[in-house]
């Protein structure tokens, strides 16, 4: 998922490194959160999900969607990212509230986009994607390595439960 914090950095944790090459059309879609390092705005949030599309101007539309289980009910919010250098290096920024942006950073990716980790800007904020409800224990424990070789507490990390019908 996308960092929801209104901070307009667009750094990325020191050992982290965006992947490269990196191809936008191919990252389009659904992904679901497997896990995640958790924050204010997705607090309660189960069956979280991420779609990605091109908008018109070349940004990239983030709907971001998850069902608040003290409430009961599903949430949304819709922002745009914007690649901070070059597209084909995964280093963007994201916007849902306004001017304010902050760090989206793929550090790793399988060959066929179908497993991703996405750092923020800092050791605070952390996601493992996939494009299934679940990750395999083989990708989910190298990115784990990954994470704490970068130096994340991936014992912080929610695990989130897919698979309700929205």
């Amino acid at each position: 998922m996308l960092g929801l914090n209104a901070c307009a950095t667009t750094s990325i944790p020191k050992d982290a490194e965006a992947v490269k090459p990196f191809d936008k059309e191919k990252y389009l879609g659904t992904w679901y959160e497997i896990a995640r390092l958790d924050f204010k705005f997705e607090k309660n949030l189960d069956n979280t999900t991420a779609t990605y599309s091109l908008n018109d101007n070349g940004t990239i539309k983030v709907d971001n969607k998850g069902y608040n289980t003290k409430k009961e009910k599903w949430t949304q919010s819709v922002g745009k990212a914007k690649f901070v250098g070059d597209d084909d290096i995964a280093m963007l920024k994201v916007s849902f509230f306004g001017p304010f942006y902050s760090g989206y950073n793929v550090i790793a990716l399988d060959d066929d986009y179908q497993y991703a980790m996405v750092a923020g800007k800092n050791l605070d904020y952390l996601w493992l994607l996939s494009r299934e409800q679940e990750m395999p224990e083989d990708i989910k424990a190298e990115y784990l390595k990954i994470a704490e070789e970068i130096g994340y507490n991936t014992s912080d990390l929610l695990w989130v439960n897919q698979g309700m019908e929205k």
